[in-house]
């Protein structure tokens, strides 16, 4: 299957420039594509991740992408999906901002020499340097004010009441100008982008057009929403899907695909991972056979987790799920690196020490309030040690409990965890 029918059978395709010619284009040779990532933040999110991996199955297919680091559109802030301006950068904020999504940009995409290497650029380096009066007279000029207005992310801003600054306002000529610029002097034909991109890839199209007399092209993809229609963006408690492991561990970025909907599982698996269509179609039949097993979800959680944070932590997360979430695997099965995934995601503190009364344990580690309460949850057999019941008050926390010489895992009732760690 050629790039551009696979982007189209994974439901990645929203919009085309003419899609005759871009199909031709694409079957002749590769081609030059850039996507740009704006560093608002220090941390790429899942709603870069489209792009990411567009830019990837590009590769990939046999064409040359290139990473484009928004250092100067970054300083104004795209109006396009945003009710409210976005607070302005300074340049240290940006410069930290860019030290963080770099790295990032990196691991998605092959930069090794090769003729599909990928190319990581910033826009800051042909912007900074571009008097006003120049820009004006280079990009301005062939752009009317009936154009921008025109614009679906212009419009909603303005109509919505609250208007948006010049600032903003002048944000797609900035695009159009990256794409100018890549198209004179990388030979970019091609850039890809969200749907609420499309009016400022156009733009660039025009601006193309007009200034080197010659052919361009984009594609943009739906934007990533639940079944429902909102986006995807946070977890259910609001917390934003970093792709960073700083800004939200591999253990909280896998449970959140853990909770999607059952509606959505086929539809993610085909868009946010490699998988071969055929075995997303098994995976998806045999979810849907048994939903309660939630094997679609599984799936999908480890492949995104994999593809983000690499084998190693996709395997560990899972295998904390399992541990905190009642899996398959004892506790005693479980691998080193999960049980130091569940140690940083639940309440954890070291043992005061070894062969203590399990009483005392429970009241240091906060399952209790006090000894009378520890041997009343002990009484009632709400108290496990390492997965197991006890209901001893004589029973004492040792060395023997210890998984891997350092981990006692202490549950009361079903969700009220604690990690016991020996130094």
């Amino acid at each position: 299957m050629d790039v551009l029918a696979d982007l189209e059978a994974r439901g990645l395709i929203h919009q085309t420039t003419d899609r005759q010619a871009l199909t031709k284009r694409l079957e002749s040779g590769p081609i030059t594509v850039y996507c740009g990532f704006d560093p608002t933040a220090a941390s790429l999110h899942v709603g870069n991740l489209m792009g990411l991996l567009t830019l990837r199955r590009l590769q990939l297919g046999g064409h040359r992408p290139i990473a484009l680091a928004g250092g100067a559109t970054g300083m104004i802030g795209d109006p396009s999906e945003r009710s409210a301006e976005r607070n302005l950068l300074d340049d240290e904020a940006l410069a930290q901002n860019l030290e963080g999504i770099v790295p990032q940009l990196r691991q998605f995409l092959d930069f090794d020499d090769g003729p599909y290497a990928a190319r990581l650029l910033d826009n800051r380096a042909w912007t900074v340097g571009v008097g006003v009066l120049d820009f004006l007279r280079e990009v301005g000029k062939h752009v009317t004010v009936q154009q921008m207005v025109g614009k679906e992310s212009i419009r909603n801003r303005l109509d919505d009441g609250d208007g948006l600054s010049y600032t903003e306002f002048s944000y797609m000529l900035l695009q159009a100008y990256d794409y100018l610029w890549l198209a004179e002097n990388v030979e970019c034909e091609l850039q890809v982008g969200g749907s609420d991109q499309w009016g400022n890839i156009v733009l660039g199209i025009d601006l193309i057009r007009r200034r080197l007399g010659r052919a361009a092209h984009a594609l943009t993809w739906p934007l990533l929403v639940r079944s429902d229609g909102t986006k995807y963006g946070k977890t259910a408690g609001g917390e934003t899907l970093w792709l960073s492991a700083e800004a939200m561990s591999p253990y909280r970025f896998y449970q959140a695909w853990i909770g999607v909907d059952d509606a959505d599982v086929a539809r993610l698996l085909r868009q946010l991972t490699f998988l071969e269509l055929d075995e997303v179609h098994e995976i998806a039949a045999a979810h849907d056979a048994e939903p309660g097993r939630r094997e679609g979800q599984r799936r999908l959680a480890a492949e995104i987790t994999r593809i983000v944070h690499g084998d190693a932590a996709a395997t560990a997360a899972a295998g904390a799920s399992e541990v905190l979430f009642g899996g398959t695997v004892s506790l005693r099965e479980a691998s080193a690196s999960a049980l130091a995934f569940v140690a940083a995601e639940v309440p954890s503190r070291p043992l005061r020490a070894l062969d203590a009364p399990v009483v005392d344990v429970l009241v240091d580690a906060e399952l209790a309030q006090s000894r009378s309460e520890a041997r009343r949850a002990l009484a009632e057999g709400s108290v496990y040690i390492n997965g197991d019941r006890t209901s001893d008050p004589d029973r004492l926390v040792g060395s023997h409990d210890l998984l891997y010489g350092r981990y006692v895992l202490l549950r009361r009732g079903k969700k009220r965890w604690h990690v016991a760690t020996a130094s």
